[in-house]
């Protein structure tokens, strides 16, 4: 007998929610996913490797070389694969790093920018072609606060700096 499956079918009526088990970010490397693994896991605290594939013989990559990591970045999955593509990663996809203090938004910074690029207002990427944007949880509440002319300050602020300072942004939100 199948599993019964929860969710709509086939005959359901259309724009019903289908109940999945999970939904992660699947990030395709052309080369380097071990490596960039190893840096994402000692970065974030509750990371880790939960499995490793190896290329063997007669298949895309060099034997012995990883074909595909699973791994879990601060508790959330991730899959790695690690084969030659004609496809870039871009800045269309980003990781959105959230941070309560200024050192932890300068030690992810730091590591994750080491031999990538840094971009404006929070945005690097990293060394592997990976995008991603290390903010301070306060950005949200300062950039939607209800009067235009804070909203203003932060912005303007924000558009100066690559990686965000958060005494500044506070800053230029009380400065009336």
């Amino acid at each position: 007998m199948p599993d019964e499956v929860e969710g709509p079918m086939a005959t359901d009526p259309p724009n019903v929610p289908v109940r999945v088990a999970s939904i992660s970010p699947f990030l395709w490397f052309d080369h380097g996913a071990e490596e960039a693994v190893a840096l994402y896991t000692s970065t974030f605290a509750d990371s880790r490797v939960t499995s490793v594939a190896r290329h063997g013989e007669g298949g895309s990559g060099k034997p012995g070389d990883v074909f595909v990591v699973t791994f879990e970045l601060a508790g959330v999955g991730y899959t790695a694969l690690n084969v030659p593509s004609e496809h870039a990663f871009n800045p269309s996809f980003s990781l959105q790093v959230t941070c309560e203090r200024q050192a932890e938004i300068d030690a992810i910074w730091e590591r994750l920018v080491e031999g990538g690029t840094p971009g404006q207002c929070g945005w690097l990427e990293d060394r592997f072609g990976l995008s991603w944007q290390v903010l301070p949880r306060r950005l949200g509440p300062l950039l939607g606060d209800a009067d235009p002319a804070k909203v203003a300050r932060v912005t303007r602020a924000m558009l100066t700096m690559q990686k965000l300072d958060l005494a500044a942004l506070e800053h230029a939100a009380a400065d009336a």
